[in-house]
Order: structure tokens, then C-alpha cells, then sequence
């Protein structure tokens, strides 16, 4: 009978299984290939981009043939040339280039309404990060002459059941209007009136003035935030107990012609389709007209790519503006990005000699020019930082985009400036018409994507490669870590690998299974000093009269203080003796524990923004694979120990936050005149934005740390 159960078969594995111990045993070659194959799919992305193309088949942009003629052009240099004589005078308050604006807008026969807001302090705070678009509050000490003050103008559609609307904005100094502010408003004024006489708008359009004297943004996003959110009282109560009742708002009603115009409570109209923020800058351009798109707004929120694509294709083919996208300009003059693109581009040739349905591969100016553009959209979208005031659009899920049109000469001739009305005014027009075709929200096409030109992206389903085979490494390496941690236990002399342990060694040996609860408890002590770092600045900020440089000195030295005071509430220790082998168990555990937790919120971060996970890995990554206690690297005297520990510190000199942004400030800009005090400074400029970034810099304690 012995003999019978010994010729019985074990029974294998699954295939699944086999797969995993399989790649566990050969974990540090499966990194190498991991990790290589990442950063050469990432460097590949410019090369597999896609051409842009419009999914919403309603939208049916330059069906029509557009209706903005020299009679509208006319009107914009109208109201631009009562701006520039306006703005040459003494105003003062600006009260005057707001009245003005509003009569224009009167009689045309909108709906008038002035919004008065006041400049909002972007003090961090801890509880309102992530909680609500601009949670800040209204600055202490305001008065009557420090808020801002925004003019709208509504046209209510003959086609339409008020549900829906269309938005213009046009950003402009009230204090001095400057020329292209000037000629933004023409252009938006001349749209403006065209679509007072239109018979097929289904959408109501609405034309918000911003005052940007304390910021685009802020002007946008305090009067979507009023849009957004009830407000039962007029616009003469509001602040009344600072402004009193003879303000500016009954100053700017004095005219009798547009006072029976204007509303004194908010006036609004249907859900917005969408937005668009029209800027015109000064000539700059040496071949021709251009038209420069910003998408990015905070955390990396990008609007429907249809939109974008409507944009690039009426410009191109009907306006003849040449369309440009954001470009780090550092990246064009790269030699070794001009190799590699030759390289790519011989390769594109040899393929392609194979098999001439192989399109593989691109000329070499193309792929440095589209990693610029994808480079740069990768980082726009990683800071977190909106690129203009579109972004405050973004934050009320509505697609927006900020639209930067720039002449090639400078319009001080007459007929090259109305041939610049023209084509501005026929392109604003024909995005309009567009959108008003559209019977639903935006929701074909993309949301999730890098651009590599304005006419080339890269979808999710092909970025989110680079960034799983980047982060692929970390689960198994975690888990070869952890079975070689477990392997033997010289404490009780036992090799779990052979098979002769008894059933009394099982029971006595099961106690250290619960061993990774420490390495796991050290690892929650630095998660914990990473959250308690984060919201020390909104304690600092509490200090009066404190400079960059004092509130980054005090930041520093109260966060290496916290780390020994939670060590001892907690009871945990960092600190470790001689290398016995204990410890080297006990190490591997918190190595493994540490991995766990990097890859768990690499893959978390990659859903708020994909953006600033995709760095993250590159950066932790090799962090966490290469870590190991200095000690015991320095004390082997080995080469490629030594090499290691190298490597360590250089990771971990990149890695530490304050380093890695001056040495990235001192490549890009001179390290001439950086001090500490700068790096604070773009501190704020994030949190202020509730950036999902933040969170990356406040826990750089735990990454250098780990």
C-alpha cells in the first residue's frame, strides 16, 4: 500500500503559476528588461502617434460658407479704435473702458450685467486640497477699490430653449488696454454682433469681459464659480458693508441710453457647451499668420480632442493660420534626440524596403519636433498648473480652450489689420457654427491624450504601455523580495525550502509570517510623516513677514524634527547595528513592503493624472529597485557594490525634490542669481493650484527616505 501512494503523481502547478515563479526567481533580469523596454516605448511614443480626426460626424466643421464680412471688420475697428483713444486719457479706475464696452454691447440688443468680484487669497489649505475649484477666501482688508469687475453680455438664441449656451472671453486690463487686448475685443465684438442677426443659432452665446487686473483666472473662475452657485441678492448689496451704496456699479449706470440695459442680478443663461478665450498678442511671427492652442488645465485635465480638432482643421484649411501647440524649446537642439530620430528614421527606411506596407517610422526633424511638443505636454500636464484661464472651465467639466492668435508683421497698416479681422472673426465664427451643430456634449473622441503636433496625439491605450511595463517590475520584485526574506530564518536554524520541516516546526515557525507587520509599520510611520510634512505649509504661511528663503528653512527643519517625534510615538526605530543576519531579513521585508506601497500609489496616481504618475515612475523606479543601506554596500568593498551605492546617491540627489529643481532651473534658465527661496516659490504656485504634484513633492522625505 506504500508503494501504491508513492507511485502516485503530484500534481502540477497551473500554468499561471508556473509563470509567476517563474519570473520571481529571474526577478532582477525581468526589472532590467521591464524597465528598459518603458523608457523605449515612452521614447517611441512620437513615432506612433496618430492623425487627429473629428468622431462627431454632427459637427460638420466649414460645411458652411461663413458670414463675417468687411461689414463686422468695420465694427471691430470701431470699438477699437474708441479702446485706443479711451485708453489714452487719464482714466484712472478703468470705469470709462467698462462703460464703454457696455454701450457697445447695448446696442447690439444684449443683456447686459456687471460682475463684481473681489481678488481671492490661494492660501493652502490642507482640508479644502482637492475639495472644490478656487477654495481659497476673499482677501481680509478689501475695499471698494480693489475688486474686480466683469461686463457680459448675452444673446438669447432664436433656435434655442435657453438650455443650452456658448461661451467668448476676452481677458483685458480695465486699468490700460493694451493693443492686442484691444483687438481681441474687436474681434469678439464683431463675432458678437454678426450672431445678433444670425437666423440658425440653437445655442445662446454669452460674451464675458473679463477684468484681468488681478489675473485671467481669477476674473473666469470667480464668475463661473457665482454661475455655478446661487446668489440671492443683486450686485449693489453685494460687499455693502464695505462698499456703500453710492459704488462703482451706480457710476457706471449714470448713463441714461444703457441703464434700462442692464441687470443688477446675475443674469445667466443655458449649460455651457463649451468655451473659448480668444487673445491676440503682438506681430512675432517671420513666415505668416499663427494660432496658438493651451488645452492643459489642473491636474491635467485635457478638453474633448474633437474641439481641438475643429480648431486645427478651420484654421488651416479655411483661415490658412498656421497652428502651433507648446514646445520645449531646450529638447529642439538635443543632439542625442537628433540621433535617435535618425536612427528611427533608418529603420522607417529599412522596414519599410521589406515590406512597403510598413510605416514605420518618421523623418528626424519631425520626431524631435514631436517629442518637444509631447515633452512639453507631459509636463504642463504633471504641474498640474492651468495654461491660461480655460482651465477655470475645465474644473466644471466643460471643454475649453484658449485661443492666442498672432500676426506675422506688425497691423499698423490699415488693410493688413482688416485681413487680420477678417480671419480671426471667420475663424471665431466658424467654431461657433460648429459647436452649434453639435446635439449633445462633447463625448466622442478623446479625453485622455498627449499631443505630439497639432494635428498628431497619442491615445491612452498606447501612453499607459510606457507606463505599465515602468511599473510591471515593482509587484514582482516585491514579491522575490519577500519569499527570500522568508527562505531561512537563522533564529530557529530552519530551511523552509527542503521539505523535511515537521508539523511541530510549521506551528512554531508561523509566528514569523506576521514579521512584514513591522516593516509594515515603518512604512505607515513614513506615510505619516509624509502627510504630516504636507500640511505644515499652512501652518508656516500663519507666520507674518516670512520671506521664501525663512518659510523653505523653517519647512525643512520642522520636518526633520517631526520624523524622530512620530518615531517615538509609534515606537518604531530606523536605525540598524552591525549587519547580522536578522537584519538583513528584516531589510529585505521593508524593502518589500516599500515596493508594495510605491507601486499601489504609482497605479492610483496614474488614474488622477497620468501625467505626473508617468515622472513618478521614471523617477522611483529605479529608486526603489537599486535601494539597499549604504552600509552594508560601503563595509563588502565590491566594484559593482561601490557602483551601486553610486548610483544610489545620485538617484537619490535627483530624487530629492529642492535638488532635482535647481539642477533642471540651472540646465534650462543659468544658475545665476537661484537661491532656496525659489524653490518655495513654486511650492506655492502648486499647492495653489491643489496639484496632484504636491503630493509627490511633500512626500520626497519618504522617497529619499525609502
Amino acid at each position: 500500500m506504500a508503494e501504491s501512494e508513492a507511485e502516485v503523481p503530484k500534481a502540477k502547478p497551473r500554468p499561471i503559476v508556473r509563470l509567476g515563479i517563474f519570473l520571481i526567481s529571474h526577478s532582477c533580469l525581468f526589472s532590467v528588461i521591464c524597465c528598459t523596454a518603458g523608457v523605449l516605448t515612452l521614447l517611441l511614443l512620437p513615432v506612433l502617434a496618430k492623425n487627429t480626426y473629428i468622431s462627431e460626424n454632427a459637427l460638420m466643421p466649414g460645411s458652411a460658407n461663413p458670414m463675417f464680412s468687411s461689414q463686422e471688420v468695420s465694427e471691430a475697428n470701431r470699438l477699437v479704435k474708441s479702446l485706443t483713444s479711451l485708453d489714452s486719457k487719464p482714466v484712472g479706475s478703468g470705469i470709462e473702458s467698462q462703460r464703454l464696452i457696455a454701450e457697445y454691447m447695448s446696442d447690439l440688443g444684449a443683456e447686459i450685467s456687471y460682475h463684481k468680484f473681489y481678488p481671492r487669497s490661494n492660501q493652502f489649505h490642507p482640508l479644502h486640497f482637492f475639495s472644490y475649484p478656487d477654495s481659497g477666501s476673499t482677501r481680509e482688508n478689501v475695499s471698494c477699490i480693489s475688486h474686480g469687475l466683469n461686463t457680459v453680455g448675452i444673446i438669447r438664441a432664436p433656435r434655442g430653449d435657453g438650455k443650452e449656451a456658448i461661451v467668448l472671453v476676452t481677458p483685458y486690463n480695465s486699468l490700460k488696454v493694451g493693443p492686442g487686448e484691444a483687438l481681441s475685443l474687436g474681434i469678439a465684438y464683431s463675432v458678437f454682433s454678426l450672431l445678433t442677426q444670425v437666423t440658425w443659432l440653437a445655442k445662446d452665446i454669452i460674451w464675458l469681459v473679463a477684468d484681468s487686473r488681478y489675473g485671467e483666472y481669477a476674473a473666469v473662475n470667480a464668475w463661473l464659480r457665482d454661475y455655478h452657485m446661487p446668489v440671492f441678492s443683486g450686485l449693489s448689496a453685494l460687499k455693502a458693508e464695505i462698499c456703500p451704496v453710492s459704488n462703482v456699479h451706480n457710476e457706471l449706470k449714470e448713463n441714461s441710453v444703457t441703464e434700462r440695459k442692464i441687470n443688477d442680478g446675475f443674469r445667466r443663461a443655458g449649460t455651457m457647451a463649451t468655451a473659448l478665450v480668444i487673445k491676440v498678442t503682438d506681430g512675432s511671427e517671420h513666415f505668416e499668420d499663427s494660432l496658438s492652442i493651451y488645452a492643459e488645465a489642473s491636474n491635467g485635465q485635457m478638453p474633448n480632442l474633437d474641439l481641438i480638432n475643429i480648431v486645427n482643421y478651420l484654421a488651416v484649411h479655411r483661415q490658412g493660420l498656421r497652428v502651433k501647440v507648446e514646445k520645449m524649446r531646450s529638447l529642439i537642439n538635443c543632439k542625442w534626440l537628433k540621433i535617435l530620430g535618425e536612427i528611427l528614421q533608418s529603420l522607417g527606411h529599412v522596414a519599410k524596403s521589406l515590406n512597403p506596407q510598413w510605416k514605420f517610422g518618421i523623418p528626424a526633424k519631425d520626431y524631435v519636433e514631436g517629442a518637444a511638443t509631447l515633452a512639453s505636454s507631459l509636463y504642463y500636464q504633471a504641474l498640474g498648473v492651468p495654461t491660461g484661464p480655460h482651465g477655470a472651465f475645465r474644473d466644471y467639466e466643460i471643454d475649453a480652450i484658449t485661443m492666442e492668435i498672432s500676426s506675422r508683421v506688425a497691423l499698423n497698416n490699415k488693410a493688413r489689420k482688416n485681413d487680420f479681422l477678417l480671419r480671426g472673426g471667420r475663424l471665431i465664427e466658424g467654431v461657433i457654427r460648429t459647436v452649434n451643430n453639435l446635439l449633445e456634449k462633447f463625448h466622442q473622441s478623446f479625453f485622455l491624450y498627449l499631443l505630439t503636433s497639432p494635428s498628431k496625439f497619442v491615445s491612452v491605450g498606447v501612453y499607459m504601455i510606457a507606463f505599465a511595463l515602468l511599473v510591471a517590475s515593482l509587484p514582482v520584485v516585491a514579491a522575490s523580495l519577500y519569499a527570500d526574506a522568508h527562505k531561512v530564518d537563522p533564529s530557529f536554524g530552519i530551511d523552509k525550502s527542503t521539505p523535511q520541516a515537521s508539523a511541530t516546526d510549521e506551528l512554531s515557525i508561523t509566528p514569523r509570517s506576521c514579521k512584514w507587520l513591522n516593516a509594515a509599520k515603518k512604512v505607515f510611520l513614513v506615510h505619516l510623516w509624509g502627510a504630516v510634512v504636507s500640511f505644515l505649509p499652512y501652518f508656516i504661511c500663519q507666520i507674518p513677514s516670512c520671506t521664501p528663503t525663512t518659510s523653505f528653512v523653517v519647512w525643512v527643519l520642522l520636518s526633520s524634527f517631526s520624523l524622530p517625534i512620530l518615531s517615538l510615538i509609534l515606537g518604531s526605530s530606523f536605525s540598524y547595528g552591525r549587519p547580522s543576519q536578522p537584519q538583513k531579513r528584516d531589510w529585505t521585508l521593508l524593502k518589500s513592503v516599500t515596493i508594495s506601497a510605491a507601486f499601489i500609489g504609482l497605479c492610483l496616481m496614474s488614474v488622477i493624472n497620468f501625467a505626473t504618475a508617468e515622472i513618478g515612475a521614471l523617477l522611483m523606479v529605479p529608486m526603489c529597485l537599486m535601494a539597499q543601506p549604504l552600509k552594508l554596500d560601503i563595509r563588502s568593498r565590491k566594484l559593482r557594490k561601490f557602483l551601486r551605492v553610486a548610483c544610489n546617491l545620485a538617484l537619490g540627489f535627483l530624487g530629492f525634490p529642492p535638488a532635482g529643481f535647481f539642477v533642471l532651473k540651472g540646465a534650462f534658465e543659468g544658475f545665476g542669481g537661484i537661491t532656496v527661496g525659489d524653490f518655495w516659490s513654486w511650492l506655492e504656485s502648486i499647492w495653489s493650484w491643489s496639484s496632484a504634484t504636491y503630493l509627490y513633492i511633500a512626500g520626497w522625505f519618504e522617497r529619499t527616505r525609502s
